[in-house]
């Protein structure tokens, strides 16, 4: 699998309250949390971002709640991958469960805004065509690899059990 998009790049410590406030965790309609999504911190964020496009972090995205909310209003608004140099555990987990690709690498501070990103998932490869540069980066295992390419845990689950 190969994604290609532009980058949206931010900070160290985003928590899941910047990635979708608590005050619209009373819906699970993903279409509604893709709206808010990062809205805290990057206002009309979900209106600027095209379907593809790519969000690139520092250390320990995703941490505060477990709130399965966060990377579904980031996979309902079009991000294609998340890349950080580093994920809180459960959003990790979470990430994986509902199939949103997240790449772990420390080379996620030499990407800017607006870069252009290709990921090749299966060469673990990231090649940045703003300034030509590359990096490697480690795969999952192949079994969370078919669950996020299955698109989450359940359908997974579906796939593998029901055939």
């Amino acid at each position: 699998m190969t994604i290609k998009g532009r980058v949206w790049k931010f900070a160290d410590h985003i928590n899941t309250d910047d990635i979708i406030a608590a005050r619209y965790l009373n819906t699970t309609d993903s279409a509604e949390l893709a709206s808010h999504c990062m809205e805290t911190i990057f206002p009309d964020f979900s209106k600027k971002i095209s379907k593809g496009d790519i969000i690139v972090a520092g250390e320990n995205f995703g941490c505060g709640s477990s709130r399965e909310h966060a990377p579904i209003s980031i996979k309902s608004c079009g991000i294609s991958v998340v890349i950080a140099k580093s994920f809180a555990r459960i959003f990790l987990r979470n990430s994986i469960n509902i199939g949103l690709p997240i790449i772990e690498t420390p080379c996620a501070e030499r990407f800017s805004q607006g870069d252009i990103l290709e990921v090749d998932f299966e060469k673990g490869l990231i090649i940045n065509h703003t300034d030509s540069q590359q990096c490697n980066f480690i795969r999952y295992p192949d079994f969370l690899q078919q669950i996020i390419k299955s698109g989450g845990l359940m359908s997974w689950v579906k796939e593998k059990y029901t055939r």
